[in-house]
């Protein structure tokens, strides 16, 4: 961790406080920090649009902050998402009037400002400390959008609406005392004029929970078990779309089925679009599969196992099976499970884009390939299905990188909470 915002002031021990969590989806990529901060001894609230948990969850006091209207029609383009985001901020601002009134006054705020929420929050509190979730700034060029040209942007003034969705973040700069990014490479995508206020500390990963399990089975159609002594390649997104690298690793397939004639491959993901744009007609899932199933014979389609999205009871047994992950990216926001699986002991193959090289170097935490050549991608997983030694080398390494560098107990939650700390002694 490169940690850049430091206050003046250190404290050891930080008195209680009251603490505000800004997500629309709460708890999101607060969900070890908030609840640590109750067994801290702070009082903790959370203003979200969505109830993700439980009344109480934690010991967090979760507050509904539903939008008051909808959007409008016929906004421009280009100004749209602006427009959701005042959306957003404002019922968030109302909501915060009315706690206000009733006596609530946190010290510290915590908020991702991506889609606007926070945007206002300093209206109503001016002598809270804010602290930012720095996720991810757009640029134009240079990072996801125009990487895959296979998919040209259709408009060019599409980096001008880019631009544009910066603006929540670019208001909350003038507002916020010090920011929190995952990665080094999201962090440094944004400004400079406020990059020096973010400090780099990954969410964490439970790597007690997240651990190698030799006896890790799955049962598949009800019949079929597979377990560690099996051939087994997993794919893991939150939907199948091309900003993960879907494309790529279906067009690997046919090459990597016929060099692997025991291996099976489990595809865990739904059929809709989270990051990128939506496909012309049905869904990118079934575009790919089209697009390979004449190159693969049937008694091979019988060994990929689409799963759709699984619970995470069930998601992490699948990661401990894993012989060869496979984890592809735009440069773009790092995924939490290509961490998980390292912690769980997977031999991982990751595509050779920022921010995953901050977690993979080539042949010590796991190999690294070219996004769009899936031919070396299909040989790559192929030839380490085919060593036992190096992918137990890989997958032993990738643990103790994550154990070292981003153990949710030993080293993000600490880090974490010396940034509230310090973000807490600046106010005054």
């Amino acid at each position: 961790m490169i940690a850049r915002f430091r206050s003046p002031f250190r404290r050891t021990v930080t008195p209680s406080m009251k603490i505000l969590f800004i997500h629309p989806s709460f708890p999101g990529q607060f969900k070890a920090l908030a609840p640590g901060l109750v067994q801290r001894g702070h009082t903790v609230h959370a203003l979200s649009r969505t109830m993700e948990v439980p009344a109480g969850w934690g010991g967090v006091t979760v507050v509904l902050c539903a939008p008051l209207r909808p959007q409008a029609s016929g906004v421009h383009l280009w100004a749209a998402e602006f427009e959701t985001n005042a959306i957003h901020g404002e019922a968030l601002f109302r909501q915060a009037l009315t706690m206000k009134a009733e006596g609530y006054v946190p010290d510290v705020i915590v908020a991702h400002p991506g889609w606007g929420d926070s945007l206002f929050v300093k209206d109503v509190w001016p002598q809270a400390r804010l602290g930012i979730y720095c996720e991810y700034y757009f640029h134009g060029s240079g990072a996801d959008a125009g990487f895959d040209p296979e998919f040209p942007v259709p408009d060019a003034g599409d980096p001008c609406r880019l631009r544009l969705k910066n603006a929540a973040n670019l208001l909350q700069f003038e507002i916020a005392d010090a920011g929190l990014s995952p990665t080094r490479w999201q962090a440094d995508g944004f400004p400079s004029l406020f990059r020096d206020r973010i400090t780099v500390v990954h969410d964490g990963i439970d790597t007690g929970a997240v651990a190698p399990n030799p006896d890790a089975r799955a049962i598949l159609n009800g019949t079929f078990t597979l377990t560690r002594a099996d051939e087994v390649v997993t794919f893991v997104n939150r939907t199948l779309e091309p900003y993960r690298g879907y494309h790529s690793f279906m067009r690997a397939l046919p090459r990597l089925l016929a060099r692997r004639p025991r291996a099976n491959v489990l595809i865990v993901g739904g059929a809709g679009v989270t990051y990128g744009t939506p496909p012309p007609s049905g869904s990118w899932r079934d575009i790919f599969i089209d697009e390979v199933r004449g190159s693969i014979p049937d008694a091979d389609w019988s060994r990929v196992f689409f799963l759709g999205n699984i619970p995470y009871d069930h998601f992490i047994p699948l990661l401990q099976l894993s012989s060869v992950h496979v984890y592809l990216s735009y440069p773009f926001v790092l995924s939490w499970s290509v961490m998980e699986a390292m912690s769980a002991g997977a031999a991982v193959v990751g595509s050779n884009t920022a921010p995953v090289r901050e977690v993979i170097e080539h042949d010590r935490t796991g190999r690294l390939v070219d996004f769009f050549d899936h031919r070396a991608l299909a040989d790559t997983v192929a030839d380490l299905l085919a060593d036992r030694a190096a992918r137990d080398r890989l997958g032993a390494e990738a643990r103790a990188f994550i154990r070292a560098n981003h153990d949710l107990h030993t080293v993000c939650l600490p880090r974490q909470f010396a940034w509230i700390d310090e973000l807490a002694d600046g106010r005054g």
